[in-house]
């Protein structure tokens, strides 16, 4: 389980549904990144909005692809303003429950 960094610079993205915790989400690796060539983008399921990034210390040790979901979120009164999301392999289940 990592926080997603960068948060504060995406409100308005964070606040879309996509990103409520249970949500599928996509990590994007940007080896182009100018400020970091291990970063890892947060984006919704859809590739619509970005909410972040996986932190520089934990990105640089993971290797994709890896699947995402949203876990936690943090709120100042309506808005959405943190989340935690939890990353795993593709092979493990990580997902709602089955019926």
């Amino acid at each position: 389980m990592v926080p997603v960094a960068g948060t504060s610079y995406r409100g308005d993205a964070l606040q879309d549904d996509a990103f409520a915790p249970g949500n599928e989400l996509v990590l994007v690796a940007e080896p182009e990144n100018e400020y970091d060539p291990h970063a890892i983008a947060v984006w919704d399921a859809a590739r619509r909005l970005q909410a972040g990034y996986v932190p520089a210390d934990t990105a640089a040790e993971l290797e994709l692809p890896l699947q995402a979901l949203s876990l936690w979120e943090w709120r100042e009164g309506d808005l959405r303003v943190g989340l935690r999301i939890i990353v795993a392999p593709p092979e493990v289940w990580i997902g709602r429950p089955r019926a």
